[in-house]
């Protein structure tokens, strides 16, 4: 039920009485009347602002807010602002209840992790800042309403307040891809967490030596869960990453020839690896098959398709950290990431005077700049080279062999 009246006013709105059932609306009235704005009253007493409308031959009404925590000089000015929208052809309503539906941080987070992540060899790590970060500090917010300055200001309190600078470049990382993918999913038209300035980083060149490389293969030797074990085993022995290893399967190696062929699905650079694999990585791979093989005859059932399997479930074993830290412990080493055995590899490879193409070619670089980082590895062999040279020339034969130049290459006397 609707009624017509002279201009509202606090008196006429205050005064507007419920109807037994129902809901009547008190129209703005007079000279001066702003069209279809009204007072709705329903008959448990409750009042709000409201401007009805039409857009292409259809009736619409649009609620403006409650009184009296809108004012009638507040609701006739917003709807004053809706009528100029309604003139230049938008409909209120319609953006009203598209905004909505519009996707929140928290659903883009789901479809990230079920489309994207998944597909990822640091997945799960994703999936960890998804859970401890971004969904608690912007999960409910629309997609559309996240700003630069969010970022920004959420990549200042991971690196000041939690102390953790690589934490929240990483994180910047992360809502990039995100918002990148939300782009091409339309959620938005541009992407928030560009131009970001992310934290200075020094790149780790840290690597097992000689003792410590013992006290890890000691340490392996005791640990409880020997699968665990032997995907560091294969870790040290290939040089690969945490993720290849993981998610590797029997179809991906060739123990007869001794290859292992990773797709590209689960390299870093997107493309296929081959790689051959040394005589005891070759003989773990041997032992590895032939202990699955036992146990699936055990438990009368196929042997699981992955070098690595999971406790629980069918698929691969997805993480190694509380392994990781329990063989440091056990091994006295501090401050060891897994991926430094990537480093240690390469460290080896230096000192049995392989160059940077041979190792880079091992690990799966695509550029020479990604393999120059073990450069500095070459300074020991190096200096154990110029300090040869400097033995032979001064004949201090104490620090070296003494070679006689002139009977040839090779001889030694």
């Amino acid at each position: 039920m609707a009624s017509a009246t002279n201009k509202l006013d606090d008196k006429s709105v205050h005064n507007f009485a419920p109807p037994e059932s129902g809901n009547r609306i008190l129209y703005d009235g007079g000279a001066r009347a702003t069209k279809g704005f009204g007072l709705r009253v329903t008959s448990a007493g409750s009042k709000s602002f409201v401007l009805n409308y039409s857009v292409q031959g259809r009736e619409r009404r649009i609620t403006i807010g409650a009184y009296p925590t809108w004012s009638v000089a507040g609701a006739r000015k917003q709807a004053e602002a809706l009528r100029r929208e309604i003139d230049s052809g938008l409909d209120p309503l319609e953006e009203r209840n598209a905004a909505r539906q519009a996707p929140t941080v928290g659903e883009l987070c789901d479809r990230y992790i079920a489309e994207h992540a998944s597909k990822k060899r640091t997945g799960s790590d994703d999936e960890s800042m998804i859970r401890r970060i971004v969904k608690p500090e912007l999960g409910s917010r629309k997609v559309a309403s996240i700003e630069f300055e969010d970022i920004d200001r959420l990549h200042r309190r991971v690196t000041t307040k939690d102390k953790k600078p690589y934490a929240a470049n990483r994180l910047v990382a992360l809502l990039s891809k995100m918002f990148a993918l939300s782009i091409r999913w339309k959620m938005r038209s541009n992407n928030p967490a560009k131009g970001v300035e992310r934290n200075d980083e020094e790149r780790r060149n840290r690597y097992l030596k000689g003792p410590e490389l013992t006290r890890l293969i000691e340490a392996l030797a005791t640990h409880s869960n020997q699968v665990a074990a032997n995907a560091v085993r294969l870790l040290v022995l290939t040089g690969a990453r945490r993720g290849e290893v993981l998610s590797a399967t029997w179809k991906q190696f060739d123990l007869n020839e001794g290859t292992w062929t990773k797709p590209s699905s689960n390299t870093k650079t997107k493309k296929e690896h081959y790689v051959p694999l040394s005589g005891p990585a070759r003989q773990l791979l041997v032992e590895i098959k032939a202990e699955a093989d036992r146990r699936a005859e055990r438990l009368k059932r196929e042997p699981s398709p992955y070098v690595f399997p999971a406790r629980v479930g069918n698929g691969p074993m997805v993480e190694i950290k509380s392994s990781w830290a329990a063989i440091c412990k056990t091994a006295g080493l501090d401050g060891v990431r897994v991926h430094d055995l990537r480093h240690t590899y390469a460290s080896i490879l230096v000192s049995a005077g392989q160059s940077l193409p041979i190792i880079g070619a091992l690990l799966g670089h695509t550029q020479t700049s990604t393999t120059a980082r073990y450069a500095h590895l070459f300074d020991d062999p190096l200096r154990a080279a110029t300090d040869r040279v400097g033995a032979i020339v001064t004949g201090k034969t104490q620090e070296a062999e003494v070679v006689d130049i002139k009977a040839g290459r090779g001889v030694r006397r």
